[in-house]
């Protein structure tokens, strides 16, 4: 249906904000195990919505911003 987007839940909060006005972030999450003096190292990536007041609060698009001025740094190179 035209201008219905589905609902997705507020990873901080529990919101329910429409998908594209959801702030998408991807938490990489690095955990590690001594076993046998052997260091097993996993690393998850997961994909957090946020609604716009969490996201502000947390510090989300100033860290989308920095990242896009790397990358565009590295580019221009």
């Amino acid at each position: 249906m035209r201008g219905s987007e589905p609902l997705v839940r507020c990873d901080n909060c529990g919101r329910n904000v429409p998908r594209n006005k959801a702030v998408e972030d991807e938490r990489v999450i690095r955990y590690g195990t001594d076993m046998n003096n052997k260091d097993i190292k996993f690393m998850t990536r997961r994909k957090v919505h946020y609604c716009i007041s969490s996201g502000k609060h947390k510090g989300v698009f100033q860290r989308k911003a920095e990242q896009a001025a790397r990358a565009a740094s590295r580019f221009h190179q």
